[in-house]
């Protein structure tokens, strides 16, 4: 009898131990995934600050450019302008790269889908900057003053649509993971 005793508490404490092990690990998964949610939330917000960032910088540019086609005289204003766009996107760019990556690592929910997306913002970035430099080298010569216009107005349009319909879809794709994880 006492060893029927003594084996019923130990199976007593085996379950209980088991039921612990398993209650903890569903409330560190619940805690990890609203950690995931509350990362992702703040990436999100990050790239629509950038977002308007990179849309306040490039208005700004294309006022300049259009003071140019009526002022011919301050053409070494725009390629100071076009100088300090192109360090302010890579300095933008860097950070939301680290930012995104870091968040990412620490949500643990990096896809292959949002890297391939964070990787075209990257490019697309890279491709202003290349633009905005030829700007700037264009902007030297004061004849060309309309056709610096001109392709500061597309640069314009082009990064705004891209970069809004980038950051639509990582906020998509991360969010995609978040309820895959919640299912």
């Amino acid at each position: 009898m006492c060893s029927l005793t003594k084996l019923m508490l130990k199976w007593t404490m085996a379950t209980v131990v088991v039921v612990v092990v398993v209650v903890a690990v569903e409330a560190a998964s619940v805690a990890l995934l609203t950690v995931a949610v509350v990362v992702v939330e703040v990436v999100v917000v990050v790239e629509v600050v950038v977002v308007v960032v990179v849309v306040v910088v490039v208005v700004v540019v294309v006022v300049v450019e259009v003071v140019v086609v009526v002022e011919v005289k301050v053409v070494v204003l725009v390629v100071v302008v076009e100088v300090i766009v192109v360090v302010v996107v890579v300095v933008v760019v860097v950070v939301v790269v680290i930012v995104v990556a870091v968040a990412a690592a620490a949500a643990a929910s990096v896809t292959v889908a949002v890297v391939v997306v964070e990787v075209v913002l990257v490019v697309v970035v890279v491709v202003v900057v290349i633009v905005e430099a030829v700007i700037a080298v264009v902007a030297v010569v004061a004849v060309a003053a309309a056709v610096v216009v001109v392709v500061g107005v597309v640069a314009v349009v082009v990064v705004v649509v891209v970069v809004v319909v980038v950051v639509v879809i990582i906020g998509f794709g991360e969010r995609v993971v978040i309820m895959q994880k919640l299912l």
